[in-house]
């Protein structure tokens, strides 16, 4: 009677030991990023919306002074240099907010009374793809590109791939990183770095 009692004391404790282990090897078999909150849906990179980063490139027009008017690419630390100006920073900030930056910037090295400038974005910076794709590295962003669009330029998934989703990692709008649940058909902005997960077999 009393090894019954034993063996039916020792039963509960036995059972947690089974839950505990199955509860790990459930974690252990989640897919990774599953738990990521999703991609908010943002407008368009192509609209006025867009916020200059580092590696973009623009032209500058400053009307009546072709010698400001040219190229220029968006330096890591987020100014454009301008001849006759110097340093105007663009970073975070829309073309229209650029053109205002640099108008003020002339107007207070005396060059112009008045002046009138024009921000375009001629190219964006890159998206990169890392992960399980056939190679990893950056590609140019074009307005409208998707995940799979970009994971395509890399050479596509490779055979251990988790293909059906990724993991997105975007600047806010404090340029903080926030990573998110991206589909295959998510739409990316220029900087986005996609990861694309390997599959547990």
């Amino acid at each position: 009677m009393s090894r019954f009692r034993s063996l039916a004391s020792a039963a509960p404790v036995a059972l947690r030991g089974v839950a505990l282990g199955v509860s790990l090897l459930v974690a252990a078999c989640a897919s990774p990023g599953a738990g990521l909150p999703p991609l908010p849906q943002t407008a368009s990179s192509t609209t006025t919306t867009y916020k200059l980063g580092p590696g973009d490139q623009v032209r500058v027009t400053v009307f009546n002074d072709p010698r400001l008017t040219g190229e220029f690419r968006v330096s890591d630390s987020g100014v454009i240099a301008l001849p006759l100006v110097g340093a105007v920073p663009v970073v975070g900030r829309t073309t229209t907010e650029a053109e205002q930056s640099i108008e003020r910037a002339l107007r207070s090295r005396n060059l112009f009374n008045d002046p009138s400038a024009a921000v375009e974005v001629l190219q964006y910076r890159p998206v990169f793809v890392l992960g399980m794709v056939e190679r990893g590295g950056q590609t140019p962003y074009q307005p409208g590109m998707s995940v799979l669009s970009a994971v395509a330029t890399m050479g596509g998934f490779n055979y251990r791939a988790i293909d059906d989703y990724v993991s997105i990692t975007r600047l806010d709008q404090n340029g903080v990183p926030q990573e998110y649940r991206g589909e295959r058909d998510s739409l990316l902005q220029p900087g986005d770095v996609i990861t694309v997960f390997e599959r547990r077999f």
